[in-house]
This record gives structure tokens, sequence and C-alpha cells, in this order.
């Protein structure tokens, strides 16, 4: 290590898939490392220097001064948003929040290196705003005058998984296929150790010199490779390599793409969005030798990155639920707003019936069917919005156990009835507590 090990290091994004790894490893290998998001989770936040902050908010004033509070000789920006969506803007994260930074940059009167991570190709290929707006932070950066590294990582391996990176493993992991010509997509990864590497070794080096004061990397693995290439090495490694699978159709992804682009509106973070899709066929490509000559890191395959260490339990399940999640938890949305709808709607005689039958008092029998139908509906729609699910499902959970334990003392021959409704309600109470220990997406 020389002395750049020294050098004061801000990480902008530090609860994310690579700005995560990249502070804890700059701090194992002796950096002072500050980690800046806006949220941490109970699990991410171990050091007193993870610090919850409106980064976003922030205005160039502000930022100066973070700046100059860490006394920061790097920053490091990690932060970036798939897709336009309520609290996220893929204009203001990538373009407007860059362009503040950099006045930041200028203002805090520090020799500042900034390390910019960005997307792999060329910009006539880019076709969604998240691609646009990379483009023109990049453009931002290399006009401006400051020493600056922008880092262009193809798809990213790391030991968590977010977003697409979980969604290659779950299609390891499942028995689905990809088409031939989706399959077929050029996909060249980098490891993510190579990834926080590359910013350790410009970390350790002068500002002043000018070999590496501004520059461009694509960083990812030499070797060409294919979409079908990385999921079947997720295959070899999960030992499914050999497993039956179906070809899934092409619109079937167009339409989960387009599911996905609604669950968003609700708060949800699914990997199949328009932008996700329209990213993986427009496919990873990069020329990794300027950054291969200039560093000497020798990156690692996808072999080697997935390879390297058998799947653990705790892997494979992960992987197979993965996708699974989404399952259960638009059954249950369906399960509770149909319940509550059916009573209310198309069978409220039969369903009033059933108190009237059981010798509920008449005055109570139609405002307990309708408020309990509607009690119903309002769990669904609670455990469909992102913000909200948690208290849907405790609710969900916490009316069943009503249910049962109502029924159990005012209608008890209800438990024995042929299609044993009450029965199934202990298995949706399962599936509400699965839900609910799954609910987390970091």
């Amino acid at each position: 290590m020389s002395d750049g090990a020294s050098h004061n290091i801000l990480v902008l994004g530090a609860s994310g898939l690579i700005g995560r790894y990249v502070t804890d490893d700059l701090r194992a290998r002796g950096f002072r490392t500050i980690g800046i998001a806006r949220h941490f989770t109970a699990a991410q936040k171990m050091s007193a220097a993870d610090l919850e902050l409106p980064v976003m908010a922030m205005d160039v004033a502000d930022l100066t001064q973070l700046i100059r509070t860490h006394e920061a000789d790097v920053v490091v920006n990690c932060l970036g948003v798939l897709q336009d969506g309520p609290g996220s803007d893929t204009r203001a994260v990538h373009r407007d929040f860059v362009a503040r930074l950099l006045q930041a940059i200028r203002d805090s009167h520090r020799a500042i290196r900034l390390v910019h991570i960005s997307i792999p190709g060329s910009a006539d290929e880019d076709r969604t705003a998240f691609s646009t707006t990379k483009r023109e932070a990049e453009r931002l950066i290399a006009e401006s005058g400051i020493a600056h590294a922008i880092l262009r990582p193809g798809f990213v391996i790391a030991p968590s998984a977010y977003g697409g990176s979980a969604m290659l493993r779950a299609l390891a992991a499942l028995p689905v296929d990809l088409p031939a010509d989706e399959a077929a997509t050029p996909f060249r990864p980098v490891a993510v150790e190579d990834i926080a590497a590359t910013i350790a070794w410009l970390a350790a080096r002068d500002v002043a010199v000018d070999a590496v004061r501004s520059v461009t990397w694509d960083l990812m693995q030499p070797q060409p490779v294919s979409l079908g290439g990385v999921i079947a090495q997720f295959r070899w490694s999960f030992g499914t390599a050999k497993h039956f699978r179906i070809a899934s159709p092409s619109f079937l992804i167009d339409l989960g793409a387009r599911l996905g682009d609604l669950t968003s509106r609700l708060g949800w973070m699914p990997p199949m969005r328009s932008n996700a899709i329209a990213e993986l066929r427009r496919g990873v490509t990069g020329d990794p030798t300027a950054w291969m000559a200039a560093t000497g890191i020798v990156p690692k395959t996808i072999a080697q990155a997935v390879g390297g260490r058998p799947a653990t339990i705790q892997d494979k399940w992960f992987a197979r639920l993965f996708l699974i999640k989404a399952l259960i938890f638009a059954s249950l949305v369906l399960f509770w707003v149909a319940s509550g709808f059916i009573a209310l709607v198309i069978s409220y005689d039969a369903a009033a019936g059933i108190l009237s039958a059981h010798h509920f008092p008449p005055a109570l029998v139609g405002p307990v069917t309708v408020l309990t139908s509607l009690m119903d509906m309002s769990i669904g729609v609670l455990i469909a919005i992102r913000h909200t699910a948690a208290f849907g499902l405790v609710a969900g959970i916490v009316a069943s156990l009503g249910y049962m334990t109502g029924s159990a003392v005012l209608t008890p021959d209800l438990w024995i009835e042929p299609l044993g409704a009450l029965v199934k309600t202990g298995p949706a109470i399962v599936l509400m507590l699965v839900a609910l220990l799954m609910l987390d997406n970091r």
C-alpha cells in the first residue's frame, strides 16, 4: 500500500450492491472511508462512519460542507436508480445530482478525485432514461476539468444480490430457460472485488498524476460471454445444470416487465421492469484493455467469480424464492381483496345468511357483514403497497386469528363444513408469516 492509504474517501450510495462492498473493502485496506446513504438497514450499519444523510436533497452548499467536514480526497459516487417512479427520478439522481456534486468539489478548493460508477456501452445504443441520463453525467464530468475516473462495470457479480443479479440467480435455480435469442445476448461480467480493487488503486495515486487524472475504463472480463453463459455458470454452482427446463417465450418477459412497471407505482422495486429488460436485451459489451494495462488488474472470469465457492443452502433458498416472492404477495392481495368483494357484492345474502343462521342479532348482521368485507379488502390494499405491506400482513394475521377464534366460539360447526374454509385459514396465516419474513430487499 502506498502512502495514499492516508487519503480520506467519501462513498455516496454506500448501501447499494457496489457501494456497500466498496466501502467495507476500502476500510479493510486501511483507507479512512465514510459511507453515506439515505438509509442503511440495521445489518448494514456496522460502523460509526456509516452516515444516513438525505444526499439527494442536498444543495451545492450542503455538499461542499460535507466534503470539507470529512476532508475528502476521493469521492466515490455509486448513486443510481434504474427507472423513474415514486421516489425515483433518473435525471435527478444521475445528471442533476452529479452537476451539483461537481460544483461542490470545485467550491471545496480541495484536490479531489471523483470516481463515478457508470454503465458500459456507447451513447448511440442508449434507449432508456436510465442510460441516457447516465451518459449525460459522464459528459458533465468529462467537461468539468476535475480529476476523475469514470468506471463502467459490466454485469456485477457480488456475494450479495439485488435486482438484476438476483433475477439471474433465480433463473438459474428454477426450471425455466430464456428464449435462444435472449440467451445469446453478449453479457460480460465483472467481480465486485475487481471494482473495489480498482477504486483502491486510484485512491492510492496522486491526483495530479496525468496518466490517471482523467480516465474512462470498462471493467469486465476480456473473454466474450453470453447472458446464457452467465446463467449457466450459476446453474453449475447451484447444482441445477442438468435439470429439466421449460423455455419461456419472449412475450412472457414483456408481460412481466409491464407488471413490474405497474407494481413499481406501488413502491415496490421488482427486478423485471421495462428498463431492466431493455438494458438486458442491449447486452453488456466493452473493452477492458486500457483498465487492465493501467492498473495491472487481471479480472476474474465468470467461472472464477461464481465458481470460487460452492453455493450454500442460503444461496439456493434465496434464488429459488426470489421470483416466487412476487407470486406470494400477489396471491395474498388477491385473496383478501377478492374475499371481501365477494362477501360484500356477489354473495352478500349468503354471507349475511351465515350470521343470521347462527342467531346473530338482526340489527348487527348487516353492519358486521359490511365491516368485515371492507376490512378484508383494506388488508389486501395495504399488502399491495410497499410502505404499508408489513402492517397489512400483521393485520391479516390478526384478522385471521380473530375469525378462527370467533368461529370456534360462535359458529363451531363451520370448522367441519365440507370445503373446510376455516381449516384453510391456518395455511393462509403461515403464508402471511412467510411474506412478512421475506419483505426485506437488502
